[in-house]
């Protein structure tokens, strides 16, 4: 009997997710529980584990597939058992199963006046062929049988042809020149070394459409001030052996969570959302807090209730989740509900920044590289350990002098730290 793999529901309001990697082909035999593929969903990479044991009949959805709750993935069943046809129609989308099914299946192209020695086979050996790659291929003069193709279910791109051109180019470029004999009006091939083309992962195209949606959203304005780390650094230096025994590394984050707490209690109106109707203000604190993950992106997973927490809590918070999301051990839960964010940017030695607000709360701060530099103390030139505090707030929900207010608790949290 077989068994479908159905896209389960992985937290409150998941609808639908991207398909990451197969971690198993067509004919891996597979155990009970053991890791089948990887799907993404607003940023966080989970592994589905396979419903029961046996043979991967069929797969579905391919990697990059886009699928919703419910939607078929995959059949497991018997070695041999065969897979019947309506089985996969059963609870799988279009986008999923088949991206190009709304597609009328173009006819082949009719020969050109001119000599080619493009070759199109037959639609059961190459599957769908989009009037654009059979052109490019025709111009080129491409064998689409020797085509590798990446797209779903091994369909032949646009980028796939570019690029057997481009190998094409390439390996020709190394040979040793022959004597010539080309008209004068023939082109002489471009051998020149291609650009690289790197595909947008899942994650990179979310940050993208979060960015850019944030944008057109909120009419996003900055103010910056500048705070005195002195009290911070001290205390810091004084405890980091003792949260070592109990297990944790104090690092500067949790201080700057911890004053960005005081900051939105002292004005709730900043850890709000905007609606047509009215100011949503949250009754809890959820702060996010941006990881970076290096070429791979960054993810913003959230610290719940922080208006409850401790400094040892926060930092406990802050060590579990940065760690989880380096690991990508994150669930979809742990990356929801932030009502404000905090991205510490001065890691990379950026001294204050203008971040985009992480839709849809009122503002976003951004902590800069903290700095000794030469400040003016009661008409006295001092050094200090300085920080600037870039604070982008929405303008439809705080005002100039409002935004001030919160920014300014935020610096005296700081410099008063006890």
């Amino acid at each position: 009997m077989t068994i479908k793999v159905l896209v389960p529901r992985l937290g409150e309001g998941v609808e639908e997710v991207t398909v990451s990697k197969w971690l198993k082909q067509e004919g891996d035999s597979i155990k009970e529980l053991e890791p089948l593929l990887e799907v993404n969903t607003d940023k966080v990479d989970t592994e589905i584990p396979a419903p029961a044991s046996g043979v991967i009949l069929k797969i579905v959805a391919q990697e990059g597939a886009v699928a919703n709750v419910g939607d078929l993935l995959a059949v497991i069943g018997q070695p041999g058992e065969a897979v019947d046809s309506s089985e996969l129609a059963v609870g799988g989308s279009p986008s999923a199963q088949n991206p190009s099914a709304h597609q009328t299946q173009p006819t082949a192209p009719q020969p050109s006046a001119e000599p080619s020695t493009f070759n199109l086979k037959p639609s059961t050996d190459l599957g769908f062929i989009s009037p654009v790659v059979a052109r490019i291929a025709a111009e080129h003069g491409v064998d689409l049988g020797q085509v590798n193709g990446t797209g779903l279910n091994g369909r032949i791109t646009k980028n796939d042809v570019l690029a057997f051109v481009e190998g094409r180019k390439t390996k020709g470029a190394g040979r040793a020149p022959q004597p010539s004999n080309l008209k004068p009006d023939t082109r002489i091939p471009d051998t020149s070394t291609p650009d690289t083309l790197i595909k947008h992962t899942a994650m990179r195209k979310s940050i993208a459409a979060h960015m850019v949606e944030s944008k057109r959203t909120s009419p996003h304005v900055l103010s910056v001030m500048e705070a005195d780390l002195s009290r911070v650094v001290k205390h810091r230096a004084a405890n980091k052996a003792a949260f070592e025994r109990d297990g944790v590394n104090l690092t500067f984050t949790a201080y700057f969570l911890m004053a960005i707490t005081a900051g939105l209690r002292a004005y709730p109106q900043t850890n709000s959302s905007w609606s047509d109707e009215g100011l949503i203000v949250h009754k809890n604190i959820n702060l996010g807090m941006a990881v970076s993950l290096g070429e791979d992106g960054l993810i913003v997973p959230v610290i719940k209730r922080a208006e409850d927490l401790s400094l040892l809590a926060m930092v406990r918070a802050v060590n579990d989740l940065a760690n989880r999301a380096r690991n990508k051990k994150l669930q979809p839960d742990d990356v929801r509900g932030g009502t404000f964010t905090l991205t510490n940017h001065g890691t990379s030695g950026s001294l204050f920044a203008f971040p985009v607000i992480n839709q849809p709360q009122a503002g976003i701060l951004g902590v800069g590289a903290l700095q000794k530099r030469v400040v003016v103390i009661d008409d006295a030139i001092a050094i200090r350990p300085m920080v600037y505090l870039s604070f982008v707030f929405d303008h439809r929900i705080l005002d100039g002098a409002s935004a001030d207010w919160f920014l300014a608790k935020v610096k005296e949290t700081l410099e008063n730290w006890t």
